[in-house]
Parts: structure tokens; C-alpha cells; sequence
């Protein structure tokens, strides 16, 4: 039964693939340097070893937001933020899955009359301004520093175009590895509290544990909805908001790998704190904010001509629906399946 109702994470997994694997090939792909399928599986792998291997961190902050404590509810606002996700990319509207799940978690807590931690609340929301800000700003730096270097540096054309595939390729990697390791708590934090998973002891001292066996799953699931639905959304990153050079697109790449993974490494957050340094939160940051924030800035460095505003607009409208959407479908959704079918979705009635 409780594999049933995992199913709506996993449809939620599915749908982050198809929207957000857009902000890591979505460039590379947009301007013809990677073929889709090279992408796409690239993508899929990366993502699944992000997941397992360092998951854990932005999940546990997305869990104090409120603490979905019923196996129900933990189904129902997993899907109804992927039935969100999912309705967005049919629109081909690049959206975000935190913003989809923190709707749809505030939902929950509206609905059972659960207190919302406005701590964490502003956390994320702040992030929401500070990540695509922060990527726009790498994107500035890492522009100039390449155009500073291939200026200085004589390549012939056909090695520089060698280059940058494999710098895509291995920027790319980078980024989808940091989009698994960031983005699994949105697929799978509601679930940690009532994971059916038990440790698993392999090959000695290597233990997958069971939060990690839940993380595996839900990359499975990303990696699956990079495949098979992710190319629309891709194309519209990647070539209609604002026309990239191959090396443009690498900058955008790198910029969003570095965003992701500076919200998501629980090792770096240490070892800042260790030395005095302030750290950024471990939070589920929004990797589509991150990649257009990270496109803005090289348009703006090129004197903002080539923008499309109106799509950005469209983008921008997306964003702030995508979290009401959530959690007005979260409240309705939890009214039907604890009074149509009888489940408890909180224990607290």
C-alpha cells in the first residue's frame, strides 16, 4: 500500500525531470552543441548519483516548513504539486518545483489547521530572490573571465568548438549532479518521515540507508521524466528567452551548477562555518530561477537588447501562480481524499 502511495512523488520526481533538466542541457541543447538524447541521458545518471550521495541536507529544512506526519498527506501534496509542475510544462512554461512544493506543503498546513514555521518560510522565499540574483552575478564573472581569456588566447576554431562540447559536457554533469542533490527534497522530503525503507548493508562498511533507497527512487523517476518530456521546456530555455553563443551557454551552465550546489553541499556549509565564514542555507532552491537569472545577466552584459520580455514576463507569471496553484489544488485535493476516501491525512484529526 505505501508504494502506491509513493507513486505520487515518484509522478512528482517525473515531473521535475521534464521541467528542470531544461536549466542544465537546456542551453547546450538550445544551441545545437549536445543532441537531446546525449543530454537526456548525461542528465538522468548524474541527477540519480547527486541524489543519493548528497540528498540529505536541503531535504531536512524543506521538512521544518511543516511536518506532514500521515501517509495520505504526504501522497496527496506530492501530487498535487506534480499535477502543478506537470500542467506548467504543458504550457511550456519553465516553472519551479520548490515553489511547487512549498505551495503545496502550506497547503497542507492551512488545511489541518498546522502552524506554518515562518523561520523557514522566509529562508526559502528569500532564496527565491537571492538565487537568481546570485546566478546572474556568476554568470557576469564567468562571461567576462572567458571573453578576457579566449581573447588573449589564440584557438583555432575547431578546437575551441571541441572545448566547449566537452566543457558543456562536463559542466552539465556538474549541474545535474547538483540539481539531484538539491532538487530530491522536493520530490521525496514529504516522505522521509514514513520511508518503508530499512538500511542496507553492501559490500562491507557501505551502507545505502533507507533514506538514501527513497532518494534512488525518486531519481529514478527524474531521470525518466528527462527523457521522455523535458525537450519542449528545454528548447524554450535554450534558444527563445534570449540567443546564446556556445560559449554563452557553457557560462550559463557552470553559473547554475555553482547556485544548485552552494545551496545543497552540507561539506561546504561545514567548513565555512568552520573557519568563521558565513554560509547560505541547505535549502531546495529553484534551478529554473537560477538558469534565467544566469541568462539575464549576459543579455544584460550585452545591453539587454536581445531579451525577450515578453516571455520573461510569461516566465515571471508562472512563478508567482505556481505556488498558489499548489496549495489552493493542495486544500482541495486532501478535502476529497480524507472525505471521499476516508484516509487520514494528518494525525492531528
Amino acid at each position: 500500500m505505501i508504494f502506491l502511495f509513493l507513486s505520487s512523488g515518484l509522478f512528482l520526481g517525473w515531473s521535475l525531470g521534464a521541467n528542470d533538466a531544461a536549466n542544465v542541457f537546456g542551453t547546450a541543447v538550445g544551441s545545437k552543441m549536445i543532441r537531446f538524447k546525449t543530454a537526456a541521458l548525461l542528465c538522468g545518471v548524474f541527477v540519480i548519483l547527486g541524489a543519493v550521495i548528497s540528498g540529505a541536507g536541503a531535504a531536512h529544512t524543506l521538512g521544518r516548513l511543516g511536518s506532514i506526519n500521515a501517509i495520505a498527506g504526504s501522497f496527496t501534496v506530492a501530487a498535487s504539486a506534480g499535477f502543478t509542475v506537470f500542467w506548467m510544462s504543458k504550457l511550456k512554461v519553465p516553472v519551479s518545483t520548490s515553489q511547487a512544493i512549498v505551495g503545496a506543503i502550506i497547503g497542507w498546513n492551512i488545511y489541518t489547521g498546522s502552524a506554518t514555521n515562518q523561520q523557514t518560510l522566509t529562508k526559502i522565499v528569500s532564496t527565491w530572490i537571492l538565487c537568481p540574483v546570485l546566478a546572474g552575478v556568476f554568470a557576469m564573472i564567468l562571461y567576462l573571465a572567458f571573453k578576457f581569456f579566449f581573447n588573449n588566447v589564440k584557438i583555432h576554431l575547431l578546437k575551441l568548438d571541441l572545448y566547449t562540447r566537452v566543457g558543456l559536457i562536463i559542466v552539465g554533469a556538474f549541474g545535474a549532479y547538483s540539481l539531484g542533490a538539491n532538487n530530491i527534497a522536493n520530490v521525496m522530503g514529504v516522505f522521509m518521515s514514513v520511508s518503508p525503507f530499512q538500511d542496507l548493508h553492501i559490500f562491507g562498511p557501505l551502507t545505502l540507508t533507507g533514506v538514501q533507497q527513497l532518494f534512488f527512487l525518486g531519481g529514478i523517476a527524474i531521470a525518466v521524466g528527462v527523457y521522455t518530456y523535458s525537450q519542449k521546456v528545454m528548447e524554450t530555455v535554450g534558444s527563445n528567452l534570449f540567443k546564446l553563443s556556445p560559449e554563452a551557454a557553457l557560462v550559463v551552465v557552470l553559473a547554475n551548477a555553482l547556485v544548485l550546489f552552494l545551496f545543497a553541499s552540507q561539506g561546504l556549509a561545514n567548513w565555512l562555518t568552520s573557519v568563521g565564514l558565513p554560509s547560505l542555507p541547505l535549502v531546495p532552491v529553484s534551478s529554473t530561477q537560477a538558469v534565467i537569472g544566469a541568462i539575464l545577466g549576459i543579455g544584460i552584459l550585452k545591453g539587454a537588447k536581445g531579451i525577450n520580455y515578453g516571455l520573461l514576463g510569461e516566465i515571471a507569471m508562472g512563478w508567482l501562480a505556481t505556488p498558489i496553484f499548489a496549495g489552493i489544488l493542495t486544500s482541495i485535493a486532501l478535502f476529497f481524499v480524507q472525505n471521499v476516501f476516508n484516509l487520514q491525512v494528518s494525525l492531528q484529526h
